[in-house]
């Protein structure tokens, strides 16, 4: 099951951050994200025709090197498919598939050297914060959250992932916070920021690069 809890609290501020006016039209693929209790939460969303969606969200805990990266697919309002790979000391992956009338046609739980099947409450309980992660990245979208990664230099500039560079307006903690970060390091960090029209707010300093597990819109 999911391993982190909905920070709704802290979205909600974040929503507040984006204002309540109207937003121009998005982009099919988007990326947002939001901060949950105890890790960061990273969102990309690709819709295409017909009537398809695409979620792919990467959980990423501050007190440990796990990482929780899991995709969905929707078409025409229905689910069908979710894929979970947890990385780190205790690996494990899920792959469940279902077909029209929500009934599950297929599933895989593997975990250290072995397989295991899930419950149908468990399944319930997939598919139940599937509905809700997608809630949540249509709120963020609404309120034009989106998500910006790349690569921290000393100057306060960042070098995008997907090219071109930045200069986020952060606070002054949060700077401090990154530049003890790279201090550590000896080393350039990567950082993921929220950017609202309201507000900036820094989600994520990593010593390790962000870059190559984020998605192309091509690819996605």
């Amino acid at each position: 099951m999911t391993r982190y809890p909905f920070a709704l609290l802290i979205l909600s501020i974040m929503l507040l951050l984006a204002g309540c006016s109207s937003r121009q039209k998005l982009p099919d693929f988007t990326a947002s994200g939001y901060l949950a209790d105890r890790g960061a939460v990273r969102i990309w969303r690709k819709e295409s025709a017909p009537q398809t969606v695409h979620l792919m969200t990467i959980y990423t805990p501050f007190s440990a090197s796990a990482t929780e990266k899991t995709d969905y697919l929707w078409q025409e309002n229905k689910l069908l498919s979710i894929e979970r790979h947890i990385a780190g000391a205790h690996p494990e992956s899920v792959m469940m598939r279902f077909d029209q009338n929500g009934r599950l046609s297929y599933m895989q739980r593997q975990l250290e050297g072995r397989r295991e099947a899930l419950s149908p409450d468990a399944v319930a309980l997939y598919q139940f914060d599937a509905g809700r992660m997608l809630k949540i990245s249509d709120d963020l979208l609404e309120g034009h959250i989106l998500l910006r990664q790349g690569h921290w230099t000393p100057g306060g500039t960042v070098t995008l992932c997907q090219g071109g560079e930045m200069h986020p307006r952060f606070e002054s903690d949060s700077i401090s916070y990154i530049t003890q970060h790279q201090q550590m390091s000896g080393k350039p960090v990567s950082i993921s920021w929220l950017e609202a029209p309201k507000g900036t707010q820094l989600l994520l300093v990593s010593l390790d690069d962000v870059c190559p597990v984020e998605p192309e819109a091509a690819h996605f």
